[in-house]
This record gives structure tokens, C-alpha cells and sequence, in this order.
């Protein structure tokens, strides 16, 4: 998937958001900020829904869902999935690439009291490393609650670090982008297998510094992280 499709699937007209004032509803603010150095984030998912829901389980295989959204950046499964068990999704204050130090706002939002919080972005440029929050109970006591988010690995594809045109569509294995223009090229790639197939906790990007050549296309000294990549700060007035 090009960049430009990519935007695209952040774009998705929002299915099931509740306009209508709810009874006893709790009104909310979510800050989304993006705390890596070099890093970039793709259209960033918001769904609000019933505690029987979950977008993934850490130690489980990624559902396609998952995948689609972690190589890809496209979040409409994901939307739809919310949708048919449900709950809400809510639109994206910043719904383009979300850039390093950068942040999403969604401000008056109502809830219900019994409502649970999930968020789910990929990081670019990466094979398949995503952010969530994955089913957070929306406090009923009013305060400010902020929490750090890790990123994992989706364990769909092996993480040669090669950006490849054709990549970010799953069964097609690359980087779909580097959006800093910040990239080396013709990487011989960093591995061809993955250990572990199940979602987990990302290693990080290994990279190099050379720009043309040596085994990663991601730059070491812009595209390393190290946990938390992103903060969320929940305020219930």
C-alpha cells in the first residue's frame, strides 16, 4: 500500500458514533501523543465499546484485522469490527500521519458510564509494529488519567527493514514507507524469519547508518525506540 492509500484508510466515514446525548452519560477529552523521536503513526483508530470487546491479545495470533492495520495502516476492518459488536468509532482529530512530538485531540466526547476506550495505530517505518490500548475502562470519577502505551510486534511478517514498493499489504513483506524521507535504500534485509508469530512486545528497529546499502533500509540513529512510544491522557469532566 503507497502512502497516499494509506491516508486513505484513516479516511473512512465514522459508522455508529452516538450524537444524541446519552442518559447518565460521562463526558470525556482523550489526548493521543506520539513520544518517539523519529517515528510516525498511521490514522489513528478510536473506538468506544462494551468490555466484551478486544482488538487483540498479547501472546495470540494477530487477527486479520490486526495485520491489516500493523503492515498497512489501514484501520476499516478494525472500524467495522467495533461496529458489528456494537460499539463506536470515533472520528480522528488529526487523521493524517502523525508526526513525531505530535498529538490528536478528541474533545466533549459522551460515553456511557460503562463504557471501555481502545486505540490502535501502526509506526512507520516499520513491517508490522503497532500501539494500542487495548479495552481501558473509562473511569466514572472525574480526573485526569494518563497512561503510556508499548509498542508490539504483530508477528505477521518478518522484519527485514527493506522499505519495498507492493509492501504494507499483507503477504506482501516490507516497509510500506519512511514519511520523513529520512530511509536508506537497497538494504539486504535484517532477517527473513521471525521466532515468534504471536503478537509481542517489539524488539525495536535495528537499522544501520549507511544510506545506501547495509542490511536495513531504517536509519539507527532516527527510527530505534525505546518504550513508551505513546501517551494518553483521558480527562472525565
Amino acid at each position: 500500500m503507497n502512502l497516499s492509500k494509506l491516508l486513505l484508510a484513516g479516511s473512512f466515514a465514522t459508522q455508529g458514533l452516538l450524537f444524541s446525548p446519552l442518559v447518565d452519560a460521562e463526558n470525556i477529552d482523550i489526548q493521543f501523543i506520539n513520544l518517539t523521536q523519529g517515528m510516525h503513526f498511521t490514522p489513528v483508530l478510536f473506538s468506544v465499546h462494551d468490555g466484551a470487546t478486544n482488538l487483540y491479545a498479547l501472546g495470540a495470533a494477530a487477527s486479520p484485522e490486526i495485520q491489516a492495520m500493523a503492515e498497512g495502516g489501514d484501520i476499516s476492518g478494525l472500524q467495522a469490527q467495533v461496529v458489528a459488536a456494537g460499539g463506536s468509532n470515533i472520528d480522528d482529530s488529526a487523521p493524517g500521519l502523525l508526526a513525531p512530538a505530535s498529538s490528536s485531540e478528541i474533545l466533549g466526547l459522551d460515553v456511557d458510564p460503562d463504557s471501555y476506550l481502545s486505540i490502535a495505530t501502526m509506526l512507520l517505518p516499520t513491517n508490522d509494529a503497532f500501539t494500542a490500548l487495548n479495552g481501558w475502562k473509562i473511569p466514572s470519577e472525574p480526573g485526569t488519567y494518563t497512561l503510556y502505551l508499548n509498542a508490539y510486534d504483530a508477528g505477521t511478517e518478518a522484519n527485514n527493514e527493506l522499505v519495498l514498493a507492493g509492501s504494507g499489504v499483507p503477504g506482501n513483506p516490507g516497509i510500506p514507507g519512511a514519511p520523513g524521507g529520512d530511509s536508506g535504500t537497497n538494504g539486504t534485509g535484517v532477517t527473513n524469519d521471525e521466532s515468534n508469530a504471536m503478537i509481542h512486545v517489539h524488539r525495536g528497529n535495528v537499522g544501520d547508518t549507511e544510506a545506501d546499502g547495509g542490511v536495513s533500509d531504517v536509519d539507527s540513529r532516527i527510527h530505534r525506540w525505546l518504550n513508551p512510544v505513546a501517551q494518553v491522557t483521558v480527562t472525565v469532566n
